[in-house]
């Protein structure tokens, strides 16, 4: 049986995965755009940054709506 986190230790999980999900979003952006200026737009490498980018991005807005993430430039 699985025991459960704290209230505090549960928050410190959320504020670690949110922290994870903004660095991997930003890391296939940055390499989609260094991709894309080396006009290599059509690769599946690029292709599978794009499905990768799209998912962190699902993520994060999840965390705009349910008010754990604030909006950009508040």
């Amino acid at each position: 049986m699985k025991a459960e986190m704290d209230g505090e230790k549960r928050l410190e999980a959320f504020e670690k995965m949110l922290e994870a999900i903004q660095k991997d979003y930003e890391i296939a952006d940055n390499k989609m755009k260094q991709l894309k200026a080396e006009g290599k737009e059509k690769t599946a490498t690029y292709r599978q940054l794009m499905g990768k980018k799209l998912q962190y991005q699902n993520m994060l807005s999840l965390y705009k709506i349910y008010g754990l993430l604030e909006e950009e430039g508040n």
